[in-house]
């Protein structure tokens, strides 16, 4: 199994808050947007992340936009991230987050993604759904594709809806978890959505119910039924390792979680 393991940045949604995130997602992507904001500090700030990232042994990250946002990421903040990111040997096979309501931030969205030579947008934006053309316009301009993550929807099904008539610039970016947490076999879901499938979020949670993120093999998800799967249906993309722990640093169940993959995918270390 050849397929590129990245390393998400949201995995350290909690970092700049000292693992200390008491009310929930949106602090900790607020803090962390104001962290790497400013342009005199960006370089060094986001290298420490990157240079964090390939200490792991990732050659790949995804990069969430609380790190580089297109509501405020300047030509300049582009250039520095991608000369550190070429500079670690780090390839970006998606951005991920919010992609924003109205043309303008969309638009930015998509710079950002050309910027980094990421051919995925691993994520949502409610654009989708008032302003389809525009959207589809701007993935074939920049040669990119949305995937649409799922979080609320309960199946492939609901998903599927979603993303209305098939096209060549939309799929879907499975997160195992969040398929887990509503209860749905995270693996029947990759056969499922097999024909629309461009990004995988692979991700363990402790129990169906909750999205309490946790190293692999300590949750519910049945990730080597999920891998198989992929096997099954000759997915070719990247597979995102991903666990956003709030109250402490996930590094070590990250370095644990990478070397499951590894011997299940048959990789050597």
């Amino acid at each position: 199994m050849g397929n590129l393991v990245s390393f998400m940045s949201a995995n350290f949604v909690a970092r700049q808050l000292g693992y200390r995130m008491t009310e929930g997602w949106s602090q900790g992507d607020e803090a962390t947007s104001r962290h790497f904001r400013p342009p005199a500090t960006f370089r060094e700030r986001f290298e420490a992340v990157v240079r964090d990232v390939a200490a792991l042994g990732f050659r790949a990250m995804d990069v969430w936009t609380a790190h580089l946002s297109p509501r405020w990421a300047t030509p300049e903040h582009l250039v520095a991230a991608r000369d550190v990111l070429d500079h670690h040997g780090l390839s970006v096979p998606s951005i991920a987050g919010s992609f924003g309501a109205d043309r303008a931030e969309f638009d930015a969205a998509c710079r950002v993604a050309e910027a980094l030579g990421a051919p995925v947008l691993g994520g949502s934006t409610p654009l989708l759904f008032s302003d389809r053309e525009h959207v589809l316009a701007s993935l074939r301009a920049g040669g990119l594709r949305l995937g649409l993550e799922n979080h609320p929807e309960r199946t492939p099904d609901e998903l599927r809806a979603k993303l209305g008539e098939p096209d060549d610039a939309l799929g879907v970016t499975l997160d195992t978890g969040w398929f887990a947490t509503h209860g749905y076999d995270a693996a029947r879901a990759v056969r499922e959505l097999a024909d629309v499938l461009v990004h995988v979020h692979l991700k363990d949670v402790l129990a169906a119910g909750a999205h309490d993120t946790c190293r692999y093999g300590a949750g519910v998800v049945p990730l080597s039924g999920v891998l198989a799967a992929l096997r099954e249906v000759d997915y070719a993309g990247a597979i995102s390792l991903e666990h956003e722990p709030e109250t402490f640093d996930p590094t070590e169940d990250v370095a644990a979680s990478k070397a499951w993959l590894e011997r299940e995918m048959g990789v050597a270390a």
